[in-house]
């Protein structure tokens, strides 16, 4: 896990490079305190599967270029391209398979959990 402080600027990189990247409907989910495997998820939609590669490629360059490492998978296809940058986690569809799986759905259920 990395910092706050840190968080904030990757967090920032992407919904920066997404914005540029043109990229439709953007969620942020809080999940701090929810999940171990992220603090923060952002899901996004491309118009067809070079938009989605075109964004994920975005994202992961800009992060570069600003000393972060990630990883991903799904380019080869573009329907959904997933990218781990540390306690960011991003999902960026096409929009049919963005509804099939409904991630907001499921994510926000699991962010608006009240701590007993």
């Amino acid at each position: 896990m990395v910092k706050k402080k840190e968080e904030d600027k990757i967090l920032k990189i992407v919904e920066e490079s997404l914005d540029d990247g043109k990229a439709e409907d953007v969620t942020v989910i809080d999940l701090r305190g929810k999940t171990s495997i992220a603090n923060e998820m952002v899901v996004a939609s491309g118009t067809s599967d070079r938009h989605v590669i075109s964004l994920a490629q975005r994202v992961q360059e800009n992060l570069k270029a600003a000393g972060y490492r990630s990883v991903s998978e799904g380019e080869n296809k573009g329907d959904w391209v997933l990218i781990d940058a540390y306690d960011v986690i991003v999902h960026i569809f096409r929009p049919e398979v963005r509804e099939f799986y409904n991630l907001e759905k499921m994510w926000n259920a699991v962010a608006n959990l009240r701590e007993e």
